[in-house]
Formats: C-alpha cells, sequence, structure tokens
C-alpha cells in the first residue's frame, strides 16, 4: 500500500473513532449537598451520552449565575425559577431554564421549640436575606397562619410587607447558607432544604413545618440563553431525567427532596 493510501487509511480510522473520544465537557455550578450529589449521581449517565461533567461546588447563590454569564460554567444546577428571574432582572443575565430538577420544601427549624404552634410571642426569626427566599420565608408563614402580608406582593415580600404579626415575631434577615448556625441564638430560623441537610438536619423529621411542595419553587438547571438549543444541553437533561437519577434521590433524601418528573 502506498504511503498515500496509508495516510488515507489513518484518516479514516481517526473518523470512526468512538463517540466518547468526542466528550463535551460541560461545568456545573452547583451548592454543595443534595444539588452537589444529585449530579454526581447524573455523572455516569451522562458520561455514556459523551459529556463529562465536572461540578464546580459555590458556598453561595449569587456567585453561580456570574460565573455561568461570564462563561466559566457551561450551566448551573442550584436555584429556582423566581430566583433566576430576580437575578436577571436585577443584573441582566442572559442565561435561560434548561429544565426542572428537584424541589427542597423549605422548613422552620428550631432547637428550642418542638412545635410549630409552640413559637411564643415576640419569638426571634431568622430568614434568608436575598429577596426571593426571604420571600418565600414570609409566603410560608403567612401559609401558617402567623402573618398577613400586603396584597399583590407575588413571589418577594419582605418584612415591610407585613400587614398583620399575629405572635409579633421579630425577624433577623441573614445570609441563607448562614440559617443553620444560627439556631441557638433564635427561636426558630427558615432554612433551604440544602443548607439544612448539610448541617445534618432531617427536613422530614426535624422541620416544625414545610411548605407545600407544589408551587413555583422547583429547581433548574440554567444554562445561558446562547447555548439553551445546543445538543449538549438535551442530552444533559435527558441524562438527569432518567428512572435512575429519580431512584437515587428517593432512596438518597427519602422525602427531603421530591423530583419534578
Amino acid at each position: 500500500m502506498s504511503l498515500k493510501k496509508l495516510g488515507l487509511a489513518a484518516l479514516l480510522s481517526l473518523a470512526a473513532l468512538p463517540a466518547a473520544a468526542q466528550t463535551q465537557v460541560v461545568r456545573i455550578g452547583a451548592t454543595p449537598g443534595p444539588h452537589a450529589q444529585i449530579l454526581e449521581a447524573v455523572k455516569p449517565i451522562a458520561a455514556k451520552k459523551g459529556i463529562e461533567i465536572k461540578i464546580v461546588e459555590f458556598s453561595d447563590y449569587v456567585v453561580p449565575n456570574e460565573a455561568l454569564s461570564s462563561g466559566e460554567l457551561e450551566a448551573n444546577s442550584f436555584q429556582h425559577q423566581p430566583y433566576l428571574d430576580n437575578q436577571k432582572e436585577a443584573r441582566g443575565y442572559k442565561i435561560e431554564t434548561a429544565a426542572q430538577t428537584v424541589n427542597f420544601p423549605i422548613g422552620v427549624y428550631s432547637k428550642k421549640h418542638k412545635a410549630f404552634d409552640a413559637l411564643p410571642n415576640g419569638a426571634s426569626v431568622a430568614i434568608p436575606n436575598d429577596p426571593t427566599n426571604g420571600g418565600r420565608a414570609l409566603l410560608l408563614l403567612q401559609d401558617k397562619g402567623l402573618l398577613k402580608l400586603k396584597d399583590g406582593v407575588g413571589f418577594k415580600p419582605t418584612i415591610l410587607d407585613i400587614t398583620a404579626n399575629t405572635k409579633n415575631l421579630k425577624f433577623t434577615e441573614i445570609d441563607a447558607a448562614q440559617a443553620p448556625r444560627v439556631l441557638d441564638d433564635v427561636d426558630a430560623a427558615v432554612i433551604n432544604t440544602n443548607y439544612a441537610t448539610q448541617a445534618g438536619l432531617d427536613p422530614v423529621k426535624d422541620a416544625l413545618t414545610r411548605e407545600n411542595p407544589k408551587g413555583p419553587y422547583v429547581n433548574i438547571i440554567a444554562v445561558r440563553t446562547a447555548d439553551k438549543d445546543k445538543p449538549w444541553v438535551k442530552t444533559l437533561v435527558e441524562s438527569y431525567h432518567t428512572p435512575e437519577v429519580k431512584k437515587f434521590v428517593e432512596e438518597t433524601f427519602k422525602g427531603a427532596v421530591l423530583t419534578s418528573w
């Protein structure tokens, strides 16, 4: 065989290499705990479909969208739609929802009281200081009968929107990630599930009460608007929305985290 033919044969053999050799690397931002754990379960499924997931953990809710917008990530998986909408409005991000993932019903926790009804008059309550999760906490307390909020406040009420406070609760606004750390200092704290589980709390057994799991707070996979229709996004979503991942969530979190598919 001539050298020319040998060269052609080599090129053809390279073209015939398996898809694994053309793997798409996808860096996904996530908060520690359930979001990152679930992505670890997605990894081997995505790998079989030609996607190598690299999980980048962030300890707060602010940086992952900035990192996605700036190109340091291809996707993130840590937030619900109202939070993303607020971030887009405030910062002008061109970021879109690729798919819904799981729901983490936010809950009220306490080290001082064993029942929600036992919260005393004048109880000190810590709530997240970001607009969407702080509003979510207030909406939960309204749903449970302790507050009344102004009509039409939507998903982002603040303590200034409280029109009735049946137990004269005293609110402290803190970073959501710090909520478990202040339980010794307050009567109760409204804590996001991922931070509760990270702190060793069991949302099913330890929460005094939790929000209705049906609502706008299902979490999402977010990508840049320019990438939304790219094939790897569809493959990533398909890898996440599998029976294997659903089983992992159900067996690992035992009701603390609920799947959307």
